[in-house]
């Protein structure tokens, strides 16, 4: 199966361009997301933490009727 790809991929012009612009969109999505990380709010992180214990009021009362 792989000689069959690797075929394919031989015939096309400047393929080996492909995997490095997949590691640099790799790269760069994860610097983003560590500089989110450490750049947010404390505050924020807080809230969004305590979302899954929080009580949903508009759930409990459907329930009951």
């Amino acid at each position: 199966m792989l000689r069959f790809i690797k075929g394919n991929l031989e015939n096309i012009d400047d393929v080996q361009i492909y995997p490095m612009i997949s590691l640099i969109i790799f790269f760069v999505f994860f610097v983003v997301l560590f500089y989110w990380v450490f750049t947010a709010k404390k505050e924020h992180i807080d809230e969004v933490s305590n979302i899954p214990l929080e009580d949903d009021t508009n759930n409990q009362n459907e329930n009951q009727l």
